[in-house]
Parts: structure tokens; C-alpha cells; sequence
């Protein structure tokens, strides 16, 4: 019973990715980097460029730059709504 249930899951899988059109996409790659007269060195490469995805970014780099851009966004923040106090403050102060 359990062979049914893991063929059907694959089958509406299957019929998911090719509704989505992932399986035509994944195809015209395939047949794209087979028909290169020369082959690329770096196959997952070429398929990431077809598919539009950049393939010389540094994930970890960007991930860090967004924590420290992340820190000072709350740093600023906290920067204003002090700024907001002192001068609500000061508008007091002048009544």
C-alpha cells in the first residue's frame, strides 16, 4: 500500500513541477548545454546563468553585510526616537 501511496505522491510531484513549468525549463537547459559545441568547464554554472540566477556572488558575504546593515538599521532607529524625545523636550521647554 505504501508503494501506491510514494508512486502517487511522485506522480502529483510530477504533475506539479509540470504545471509550474519547471519541467520544460529544466529541459530547454539540458538541451541547451547539450547542443554547446564547447562544453563549459563548470556545468552547474551554465545552468544557473541560463536560468538567470548570478553565479559569482558571495552568499556568506552578502549575509553578513545584511546583519551589520540589519544592526545599524535598529542603531539609527534608536538614534531617532531619541532625537524625537529630545525634541519634543526642547519644544516643551520653549512653552
Amino acid at each position: 500500500m505504501s508503494f501506491q501511496t510514494t508512486d502517487s505522491k511522485k506522480e502529483e510531484f510530477r504533475k506539479y513541477l509540470e504545471k509550474a513549468g519547471v519541467i520544460d525549463q529544466l529541459t530547454r537547459v539540458l538541451v541547451g548545454l547539450y547542443e554547446e559545441p564547447e562544453k563549459p568547464n563548470n556545468a552547474i554554472d551554465y545552468v544557473k546563468k541560463y536560468l538567470g540566477s548570478p553565479v559569482d556572488i558571495d552568499v556568506d558575504k552578502l549575509k553578513l553585510e545584511y546583519e551589520k546593515l540589519k544592526d545599524e538599521n535598529i542603531r539609527l532607529k534608536r538614534e531617532i526616537a531619541e532625537l524625537k524625545k529630545e525634541l519634543q523636550a526642547a519644544q516643551q521647554e520653549q512653552n
